[in-house]
């Protein structure tokens, strides 16, 4: 449980980290009284080469690799931003959702740190992280549609405040970035999925193969793309030997696809946004999470936002992906409306931030998926 603290005036310097999957990363940010953000160090360590021979992440190798750099990664941090540890106003740390061995590493080294230096510590959802990053690199604030795709998650939620959130709808099977990761995987691009295929798609030609757009025309905003990963299999088998141009070309339909059918939902979500939020709520939708790099689907979103007289926001591509930076915000943002955390942070490797919403994807001995 949070508990309620008295709120800081002025700046709130804080510092981030994140370990929930395989880039390990520590960030100071600084959030000014008008509500502002800086970032004064932002360092991040990619373990591909590590996870690169099994072609995707292992999660106890990250797990150890995060024990093994971290240390360095927020000395780097904090000599980066020219900080010590009695001058942070907070220490913030992903508890979840996320592989539980890497989020106990950054729990047990954000504790240790928060309890070495009598700082107040924050509990981070990773999820929440992602949504409020547009703070931080505009200064945008809620309310905004949020369309968040990622490895892990392919959610559109409403974002009414910091903590406030309504899913509006999910995947119902594969994320969107995992989507991508399985593709670069059948077609032998390797690893991390979506930069390679972004890069093959690049010199192929869209409409060779015809491939579905999954949940088209559905009423409900919810995505599905494991049929989509199917029909590539199957294209791709059908031109054995394949070529690089056809691994290209597959590439660039496989994308116009996903483009085309995350067009789709977000324009039934729209609706539900406008519903949600009610009348005279400003009409933005915000993209986030590491897929939101992808210069095809920003491109696809920019048009659809604009048919519906919708801003598009989306952060600079470093920061799409995981990061301390977005980590260190939404424990300043956090910290600002004066909640902290106890210690003894419990890790969760499943943390949605809608509770109280429908399990799309099902529950199990952990709880409802993200």
């Amino acid at each position: 449980m949070h508990q309620v603290v008295t709120a800081v005036d002025g700046a709130l310097k804080v510092l981030g980290i994140e370990t929930s999957c395989d880039e390990t990363a520590a960030a100071v940010v600084v959030r000014a009284a008008d509500g502002t953000g800086r970032i004064l160090s932002n360092v991040v360590r990619a373990q591909w080469e590590k996870h690169r021979p099994f072609g995707g992440v292992v999660p106890e190798l990250a797990a150890r690799a995060h024990v093994e750099c971290l240390d360095d990664i927020v000395r780097e941090a904090m000599l980066t931003a020219g900080l010590t540890f009695p001058q942070l106003d907070g220490i913030a740390v992903t508890a979840g959702p996320g592989l539980i061995g890497g989020l106990m590493v950054g729990v047990v080294t954000a504790e240790t740190l928060a309890l070495l230096n009598q700082t107040p510590l924050i509990a981070v959802n990773h999820l929440e992280a992602h949504a409020l990053t547009v703070g931080l690199t505009e200064g945008l604030k809620p309310a905004y549609l949020l369309l968040l795709v990622s490895g892990g998650h392919t959610q559109l939620l409403a974002v009414h405040d910091v903590g406030r959130y309504t899913r509006l709808g999910s995947t119902i099977d594969d994320a969107l970035g995992e989507a991508f990761d399985k593709t670069a995987k059948l077609l032998g691009l390797g690893a991390p999925g979506g930069p390679a295929v972004e890069r093959a798609a690049a010199t192929g030609k869209t409409g060779r193969f015809e491939l579905p757009r999954p949940m088209h025309g559905r009423p409900e905003p919810n995505f599905s793309f494991s049929g989509l990963k199917n029909a590539i299999r199957l294209a791709a088998q059908a031109a054995a030997p394949v070529s690089d141009q056809d691994i290209a070309d597959l590439c660039a339909d496989f994308q116009a696809a996903v483009a085309g059918s995350v067009a789709d939902r977000v324009r039934k979500a729209f609706v539900l946004a406008e519903a949600a939020f009610g009348a005279g709520a400003p009409k933005r939708l915000v993209v986030a999470g590491g897929v939101a790099a992808n210069q095809a689907l920003r491109a696809s979103l920019s048009s659809v936002a604009a048919e519906a007289g919708y801003a598009l926001h989306v952060p600079p591509v470093a920061l799409c992906g995981d990061n301390g930076a977005m980590i260190a915000w939404a424990g300043a943002e956090r910290l600002a409306r004066g909640l902290v955390d106890p210690p003894g942070i419990v890790a969760r490797a499943r943390w949605p931030l809608d509770a109280d919403a429908k399990a799309v994807l099902g529950k199990g001995r952990l709880g409802a998926k993200a």
